[in-house]
């Protein structure tokens, strides 16, 4: 291990969990979190974030007192966080969102192990251990069971006292799906109650479905008091402190406020008992489409037509329908799946939760990871219903926020070619078939559904050579070179419209406007997307080398970018960028940039007499020019996450992340200007700034963000610090990075870029090959080893055909199957 001290196995208490909220829920299915109160929030069903949403649904217990003495009842959660009391939407109205004044557990704290998370709460008049393990299905390999509308929550009761205690669980909900009261229902069903909310003719997304059960045979199901103001949580209340447990006959016609599922029980002294809350939803239709309309034939023609009685007229377009609307009719068939499943589900997750956790890696690495993954539970991936993943770059409060699957943003996110590689070769797919036209441009935003663009906006450089280096990646991941073979002509033809459009003078480098993450033009060669550009002409002509294809070009090119920049973009500290503007094909930035399909977005097209003045003097807007870019090799990076090595001098590059760690790592920002979103990181905080000018020639107005701090950025830069040996500047970028996301201030399960869950931070999972240079190569079955841990040590390694670990055993490697097989050599 490597010599420092890393205390990372966290339990969040106190002011520490004010902000813990953990995803449950399936990929692309809707969310459910679970605070570490215990409370139930974000609760995200119709396909959409809902960051605010925190219904009145909660659990709560009731002690039986001896004759002669009261009940004592609370909702089975800790106290409420002071910052919610006021601030949180709802919660000020004198209405209270979820009834915050009803009594409490005194005393709560929250661990997890991905993907469950655990609630411990105490309360000195409550006689029982109380733990609540909040999960849903997540199974590397199976991307179906992996994606199921479903969580669930075990509260678990010990009776450590020398007394018989009886008590009554229950789970209380009111109807939080019923847009309009006439919509609402409250159903019966075996084990628990159905809230149901109807659309209509002209907004089916209305509809949805929401369904609470136990497996316990003791459970009773009842309804709320129908009635005004108050009325129905007064009531609610009532029924939990007198320990009711009764059967109803469900409630017809609205209003139907709620439901309550109720179970007794009676424990002898050391005994103990675990109740399962079964939750799953069902939302069949969204009102959601997005991207640009591209009128078929038939249409234009029926648009044209003036006949009042002619019913040519096109049908309405059709929006996203989740994968789960394609395996399940309803919700009653989600909760019997859920239910009769239950038990194997639970093992093969808890299978692999084990197995990822059982780790010789630093518990900094495990914990950026673990809590990263939480993405995937999140709104910001959607699945649609013939099982293509489709994505959000992160969540706003009540939309999604950037659409697309964005290439240059889904770049950094390592996790699912390794998880769920199926999943992750239908981007791929959507990238070089959907989205990408006969010249090669390729949209870096993908339409949902999924469908052609029309082609009329620019191109990502970073995002559309990015996938290109992909496309090796899950290559070499699946072994499966006849998918390479169709896809491979799209990829040369990418590749191609690449060079013209960036390279047309052929030197190897980016030399006119390119687009990027930062949502703006680079003019001039750079190291940052130059770097993409190196790595993607590798891995074409590993890829063309395997299909016989002429690959001579690249190789050409590849040789050429490698001595540009050595020798003319690397300043013997770090890579930087030489802005041009002037002997481009594009046009002066001042006159409309760079043209037709590659024309630069409002910011950097827009200037006034005083930006032209800038412009004289340093050129457009919005370059980092002599700057220290955190992501100035980032395209080496990548490449070496997708098994490409050797596309530049290891040495420089090693120099410039040593000068990204010297320069732009702080443990403090408190005396560091940040005139753009100081929300990252401020004050106090930690981070590694994305850009600094150490050698002076700061920007008058440099790339927006610049001096923001992202932890998708900070991950990358420290796995790649692990891959070149400077294993202790990687851990302090990771800790620093995690301690800011404590709990107090940020939600240590959702580290937020532009949007909650931002998929971003997803290359935290590339940190495993940074400790150990484990990669996986399925068409020649050989696992390379690289570790940068000291002596024996163990590793999750997930592949395409299984899961288990991999590492270094008396000296020797060792690879060992948990679940399915790998067949590997050494």
């Amino acid at each position: 291990m490597p010599a420092v001290t890393d205390p990372f196995h966290r339990t969040y208490t106190d002011k520490s969990l004010a902000f813990v909220a953990f995803p449950m829920g399936g990929i692309g299915s809707g969310t459910i979190c679970l605070e570490g109160t215990g409370a139930l929030s974000h609760v995200s069903l119709r396909h959409k974030p809902e960051v605010w949403n925190e219904p009145q649904v909660f659990s709560a217990l009731c002690i039986k007192g001896a004759p002669g003495q009261e009940n004592i009842a609370r909702v089975l959660e800790g106290q409420v966080p002071r910052h919610k009391i006021f601030t949180q939407q709802g919660s000020g109205n004198g209405l209270g969102s979820r009834a915050y004044g009803l009594p409490r557990f005194k005393k709560a704290s929250f661990s997890s192990r991905f993907p469950f998370g655990t609630v411990r709460l105490e309360d000195p008049k409550i006689p029982l251990q109380v733990m609540i393990t909040g999960w849903s299905p997540f199974i590397p390999g199976n991307a179906d069971a992996s994606s199921l509308p479903c969580a669930a929550l075990e509260f678990n009761f010990k009776n450590p006292t020398n007394k018989t205690i009886d008590a009554v669980y229950s789970f209380n909900a009111r109807n939080f799906l019923g847009i309009h009261k006439d919509q609402q229902a409250v159903l019966g069903m075996p084990g628990g109650f159905l809230l149901r909310a109807t659309g209509t003719a002209e907004k089916p997304h209305e509809e949805a479905s929401f369904a609470a059960v136990t497996d316990d045979s003791a459970a009773k199901t009842s309804y709320w008091f129908r009635g005004g103001w108050f009325d129905p949580m007064t009531v609610a209340w009532k029924r939990v402190q007198e320990g009711y447990c009764d059967e109803q006959p469900p409630v017809t016609g609205a209003p139907a406020p709620g439901g309550m599922l109720a179970v007794p029980f009676t424990l002898k002294p050391d005994e103990q008992k675990t109740i399962r809350l079964m939750l799953s939803w069902y939302t069949p239709y969204t009102d959601q489409r997005y991207g640009p309309e591209i009128p078929a034939p038939a249409a234009a023609a029926a648009a044209s037509c003036s006949d009042a009685s002619c019913d040519c007229k096109p049908a309405k377009p059709e929006s996203y329908r989740a994968w789960y609307t394609g395996a399940f009719p309803d919700v009653t068939s989600v909760a019997q799946h859920w239910r009769t499943q239950y038990a194997t589900l639970r093992e093969k997750t808890k299978q692999f939760t084990d197995c990822f956790h059982n780790t010789s890696l630093p518990e900094s690495v495990v914990d950026a990871i673990a809590a990263n993954l939480c993405i995937l539970k999140s709104p910001t991936v959607l699945r649609q219903r013939d099982g293509r993943m489709w994505a959000w770059e992160g969540c706003g409060d009540n939309h999604g926020c950037c659409t697309g699957s964005c290439t240059h943003v889904w770049n950094y996110a390592q996790a699912i070619p390794h998880l769920f590689p199926d999943l992750e070769r239908t981007l791929r797919e959507t990238e070089f078939i959907d989205s990408q036209n006969e010249a090669g441009h390729q949209n870096f935003r993908a339409s949902l559904p999924i469908r052609q663009p029309d082609h009329k906006f620019h191109a990502a450089a970073d995002g559309q050579l990015g996938g290109i280096m992909k496309m090796h990646r899950e290559w070499r991941i699946s072994g499966d070179t006849a998918w390479l073979k169709k896809l491979y002509p799209a990829v040369k033809q990418s590749l191609n419209y690449c060079i013209e459009t960036w390279d047309p003078k052929e030197k190897g480098v980016l030399e006119e406007p390119h687009h990027n993450t930062y949502d703006i033009e680079f003019w001039g060669p750079d190291g940052m997307c130059s770097s993409f550009y190196l790595g993607a002409l590798a891995a074409a002509i590993n890829m063309g080398a395997a299909l016989n294809d002429d690959v001579s070009r690249y190789k050409t090119l590849l040789a050429k970018g490698r001595t540009y920049l050595e020798e003319k973009l690397f300043n013997g500290e770090y890579f930087f960028q030489d802005v041009q503007w002037e002997g481009l094909n594009a046009k002066n930035p001042i006159d409309g940039g760079a043209g037709a399909t590659n024309t630069p977005i409002a910011m950097n097209s827009d200037y006034s007499p005083e930006a032209v003045e800038i412009l004289k003097r340093e050129g457009p807007k919005y370059q980092y020019g002599k700057g220290c870019l955190a992501d100035g090799v980032l395209g080496i990076w990548i490449a070496a996450m997708c098994g490409i090595d050797n596309v530049l001098d290891e040495r420089k590059v090693e120099s410039h992340l040593l000068s990204v760690y010297k320069y732009n790592h702080k443990t403090d920002v408190s005396e560091i200007p940040n005139p753009q979103r100081p929300g990252y990181t401020q004050g106090i905080d930690g981070g590694l700034l994305i850009c600094t000018w150490p050698k002076g020639e700061r920007l008058t107005l440099p790339f927006p963000y610049s001096d923001e701090a992202w932890t998708g950025i900070e991950y990358q830069v420290a796995s790649h610090l692990m891959l070149a040996g400077h294993v202790e500047e990687a851990l302090e970028i990771v800790r620093v990075a995690r301690l800011r996301h404590d709990g107090s201030v940020r939600n240590p399960y959702n580290e937020y870029e532009c949007g909650s869950w931002y998929a971003r931070a997803m290359s935290s999972y590339g940190m495993i090959q940074g400790m150990t240079g484990l990669f996986y190569d399925a068409v020649t079955k050989k696992l390379t080893f690289q570790p940068r841990i000291k002596g024996d040590f163990r590793a999750f390694l997930s592949t395409a055909t299984g899961f288990g670990y991999a590492g270094i055993k008396n000296g020797k490697p060792f690879v060992e199957a948990v679940a399915g097989t790998i067949d590997a050599k050494f």
